[in-house]
């Protein structure tokens, strides 16, 4: 099995579950925090849970470090911290209304 980088896992294991709008920023450049800061969309509560947990199982099944979860209790933002990757699993209002996207800048735009 080839060797993934946490980023490449991150946006898979987004994907395998139908994440929508799957956006990856490259902030190396700008934060001191993180590399990658991953922002997706789910359909609902549900949806965002199931999404997370199968991201978290993937993160630790390729032994990658985790650093925290939060928002799982009421799942209309979570928040997935690996370091140098931070994901966030949002449903669409949610998304919308804090529109972390902009806060970022179209420069951090990056590919999956």
């Amino acid at each position: 099995m080839k060797n993934l980088d946490l980023k490449t896992i991150c946006c898979e294991a987004l994907e395998d579950l139908k994440a929508q709008n799957i956006l990856v920023l490259d902030i190396r450049d700008i934060s001191g925090f993180a590399d990658w800061f991953i922002i997706a969309t789910a359909s609902s509560s549900r949806n965002a849970k199931a999404i997370s947990n199968k991201l978290i199982e993937s993160i630790k099944s390729h032994q990658q470090h985790l650093v925290g979860i939060e928002g799982q209790e009421d799942s209309e933002w979570i928040l997935v911290d690996c370091g140098d990757v931070v994901v966030n699993i949002m449903q669409q209002e949610t998304r919308e209304f804090y529109d972390l996207e902009s806060l970022w800048g179209e420069k951090t735009l990056a590919s999956a």
